[in-house]
């Protein structure tokens, strides 16, 4: 039961974010081989001037033990 939470700057229309969960529910789908019906996806709007706190600093440092595809950036 995948559940994927995509977390972004605001500014994306009700239309991208719906694409957007479709796309990820697809790729999810194809590499873990499961059922759409298994797959949830939710979107997160996190301001620009919270992503460091907000994001980064928990879900990135925080569980860099988690991560497999790091960013190429670091607001710190």
């Amino acid at each position: 039961m995948p559940h994927i939470i995509v977390k972004l700057y605001p500014g994306r229309s009700e239309e991208q974010k719906a694409r957007i969960a479709e796309e990820v529910t697809k790729a999810m789908m194809a590499a873990a081989n499961c059922a759409e019906k298994s797959v949830s996806v939710s979107i997160e709007d996190v301001a620009p001037e919270d992503w460091a706190e907000k994001v980064y600093k928990p879900d990135i440092v925080g569980k860099a033990d988690l991560i497999y595809k790091k960013p190429g950036y670091d607001p710190l």
